[in-house]
């Protein structure tokens, strides 16, 4: 008879529960898990003495370093290419490299987050203020690195590497013409993360060299990673980027321990109406009338409240329910802090192409149609549903 073993066992994301199975795991199992915790992020630890108080500080320095442990990403990347040029017809070669490069990243993210464990500061700040985890700096890493390795990409800016970082390959046949830049935010919602909350990557896809002067309406795909208890990719593609005649959001989802992705929605769609609300900042509320007010209107209707104060959750929820309304509003004590390059622009790209309607919070435009001059362009918004996003306009931008 075979002995009952009690486990305890840590999935993505981070989740803990107690299961009985009936055979202990493959101790090449237990030692591959190791091995892709132990090399993926490596940290050695050094200690400083202040001059003055003779006070020892320690501090961690983290080496990320992107090798394929498991060796499934040639079987990951051709199912993820296989859905996108098979089902969607996606006319570029380029831009299917270029995606299955996210979902690269995407599967690496998943990893560093399934394996993190201390909440340590790297000492930096990006330029939001936000103090920067080692895990932000390990996830950008990730990211830069996936997208050096696709070679079809030759800007990249981050919200933790802020400027225009050429990540061309140093020989290509490839045109500038033919390449890409991104704009991503990699780790959003570490913020959170500690209370395991669903956290996020956003990606931005335009053709061409550079992103500034660029509007998101300009972009030829963007992406959304969700960690949850699933890993799931979310790709928006317009309407000239497929041979579907319109534009089109699928989700897909990392199966299998990681195998390959599987198609898990295949044509996202966001309804005109949804009493389901999502008010960021709601700190604004103190010192924004309107905003307060619109708040109040939506309490006051029975709207259900879905928020957990990290944008790409807030929003994917609008995707999974096909309804409701997201804001970010700012005031005079609050101030906006979403950037247009890393997140308003590539989820704003999502949110249309799924039929939704995006807004600026107090100007009547698309946050597709305005221009990126400043890569740390921050402003307030409003995205969802129709009629929901016309609500918000009556209380926002009316004088």
């Amino acid at each position: 008879m075979r002995a009952a073993l009690l486990v305890t066992l840590a999935i993505p994301f981070a989740s803990s529960f107690v299961f009985a199975a009936c055979d202990p795991p493959a101790t090449s199992q237990i030692n591959n898990v190791r091995e892709i915790k132990d090399t993926i992020t490596s940290a050695t630890t050094s200690t400083m003495v202040d001059s003055t108080s003779g006070t020892e500080h320690k501090s961690l320095t983290h080496a990320y370093s992107f090798i394929d442990h498991d060796n499934l990403s040639e079987q990951r990347i051709e199912s993820l290419r296989a859905i996108l040029k098979d089902k969607y017809g996606v006319k570029n070669d380029n831009l299917v490299t270029a995606l299955c490069a996210l979902g690269e990243a995407t599967t690496h993210v998943a990893v560093l987050l399934m394996n993190y464990v201390e909440h340590t500061y790297a000492g930096t700040q990006n330029q939001s203020g936000d103090d920067q985890l080692h895990l932000d700096i390990d996830c950008d890493n990730a990211v830069f690195e996936a997208i050096r390795r696709s070679g079809v990409f030759q800007i990249a800016a981050s919200e933790e590497t802020p400027k225009e970082t050429d990540v061309k390959p140093a020989s290509t046949q490839l045109t500038e013409e033919e390449m890409f830049s991104l704009g991503f935010d990699p780790l959003d919602g570490s913020s959170i993360i500690d209370a395991n909350f669903a956290v996020g990557s956003i990606f931005g896809i335009w053709p061409g060299k550079g992103v500034l002067n660029r509007t998101g309406r300009e972009q030829i795909a963007s992406a959304v990673s969700l960690y949850g208890p699933r890993t799931t990719l979310c790709i928006a593609l317009p309407s000239g980027s497929t041979n579907k005649g319109k534009d089109v959001v699928l989700e897909v989802t990392l199966v299998s321990n990681r195998i390959g992705w599987e198609l898990s929605r295949d044509d996202i769609t966001i309804k005109q109406d949804g009493k389901v609300f999502a008010p960021g900042n709601l700190r604004a509320t103190n010192d924004n009338t309107q905003y307060n007010a619109l708040v109040q209107h939506w309490i006051s209707n029975r709207y259900t409240l879905r928020y957990s104060g990290g944008m790409v959750p807030d929003v994917y929820h609008i995707f999974a329910k096909s309804k409701g309304v997201f804001s970010n509003v700012s005031s005079e004590k609050a101030k906006a802090k979403l950037r247009l390059l890393y997140e308003v622009a590539p989820l704003g790209l999502m949110v249309e192409c799924a039929q939704g309607t995006t807004t600026h919070e107090t100007q009547d435009i698309s946050v597709l149609d305005i221009p990126i001059k400043d890569l740390d362009q921050r402003l307030g918004v409003c995205f969802g549903s129709a009629s929901e996003v016309a609500t918000y306009k009556k209380f926002m931008q009316s004088w």
